[in-house]
């Protein structure tokens, strides 16, 4: 029920001691605003750094390297060659795999050319489920399907950069490229989903079939590396540990030759990222809350100080038959008051701070590789007004205990 007269009397309070209000409800502001901005430039960080992870986030590479140890009466220093049936073996006996995508990469000296323009890109070898690791953004035509597997069809899905320098305004669609003397198709056109370096490099892309580019270029029956994904509720680690020693045992590599098969698991690096995330998101409320509780320390020092004043007029109260409740949720509504007042600018300032930045980021494209929409989730926006409420109650506890503790008759004979 409303109570004109005890907001009243609320507002003659904090009239009557302005400034004194004014700069311990700052404290209460200031750890409001600071937790809301905290948290909205974490958050941009983190948006930043995970749109980087433009592939499956449980994603595993495997790659071979030089054996380091004698094994089998075989001399270290081989270099293992992966092949196609291993990643008939790797389908075939490993249950938890979900995506297996071998790759090839065209190496060596060259050059692509179209009609009289020539330039040196990077060219994938790759098999239609590598977008089930790495979504590619295709703006017209197609990805490498079963289709051009099967019959190691000379196509090519070539990058927004690619396009630019062969074809200048022209159409590629339907054109041949000339691949060290192979004409490819051109079938597909994509456009990079990552920021920065990597965006840079995947517009100067080239995706071939790999079984085209194995027949076209030397490499039968050769893999270069695999991307694996686990199934659903699978860690990658265990399907990393598991191909490796499958492909340390077909290749006669030591069990303890740590060396011979590299690895790199992105669901690992990205737990790292989540952790040190999780990290600055406590230290935001560790430094937030302990502000906020100097203002709320600071609140309850003027309500003690609020209820010396009134001594007398509480005294008066509970003579005329106040209840000690009335006079508790009197003293606790005021304190509420000010901290929820002092807190609902804070908050409305971070995220005004917040937005504006989102703004400005977006209005001049000003998004980096690290730094992208900085935003407040519901559950923060949640948190920070359920402890402006809190706070305010426990601000004014001890005063309101104090003032019900008022004897009427001492009151009286305050001066």
């Amino acid at each position: 029920m409303f109570d004109i007269d005890r907001w009243q009397e609320i507002w003659g309070t904090i009239r009557r001691h302005k400034l004194r209000t004014a700069l311990t409800a700052f404290g209460v502001f200031w750890g409001i605003f600071m937790l809301i901005v905290l948290f909205g430039a974490g958050k941009g960080l983190e948006n930043g750094v995970v749109s980087q992870f433009d592939i499956a986030k449980n994603t595993v590479f495997v790659w071979s390297q030089r054996t380091s140890k004698e094994y089998a009466g075989l001399k270290p220093g081989r270099f293992i060659k992966f092949t196609n049936d291993d990643v008939a073996a790797i389908k075939g006996n490993i249950d938890e795999i979900n995506v297996v995508a071998p790759r090839n990469v065209l190496e060596g000296g060259f050059t692509i050319s179209y009609g009289t323009k020539n330039a040196s890109f990077q060219v994938y070898g790759e098999y239609p489920d590598y977008t089930k690791v790495r979504p590619i953004l295709i703006t017209e035509g197609r990805f490498v399907n079963d289709k051009d597997i099967a019959d190691q069809r000379k196509v090519a899905i070539i990058g927004t950069r690619v396009q630019e320098v062969l074809f200048g305004d022209k159409n590629p669609m339907g054109e041949y490229i000339k691949i060290k003397g192979v004409n490819f198709k051109v079938v597909g056109l994509f456009k990079s989903r990552s920021k920065g370096e990597d965006a840079r490099e995947d517009s100067e892309t080239i995706f071939l079939p790999s079984t085209s580019m194995q027949y076209s270029f030397n490499m039968v029956n050769r893999v270069h590396f695999f991307a694996l994904t686990p199934k659903d509720g699978i860690p990658a680690e265990v399907i990393e540990t598991k191909v490796k020693k499958l492909l340390a045992q077909r290749h006669m590599v030591a069990p303890d030759d740590i060396r011979a098969i590299g690895s790199f698991n992105i669901e690992k690096e990205f737990q790292m990222i989540q952790g040190l995330f999780a990290g600055i998101r406590g230290f935001s409320w560790l430094v937030s809350v302990g502000t906020i509780l100097a203002g709320v320390i600071g609140v309850g020092n003027i309500m003690l100080i609020v209820v010396k004043e009134r001594t007398k007029e509480i005294g008066i109260r509970k003579a005329l038959g106040a209840t000690p409740w009335s006079v508790v949720s009197l003293i606790i509504q005021e304190a509420i008051v000010i901290t929820s007042f002092a807190g609902y600018i804070g908050l409305l300032a971070g995220v005004g701070l917040v937005e504006g930045i989102n703004y400005l980021l977006k209005v001049f494209d000003a998004e980096s590789s690290f730094f992208a929409n900085p935003e407040i989730s519901l559950s923060v926006a949640v948190s920070a007004t359920l402890m402006l409420v809190v706070t305010g109650t426990l601000a004014g506890v001890i005063p309101a205990m104090k003032a019900a503790a008022v004897n009427p008759v001492e009151a009286l004979r305050d001066e």
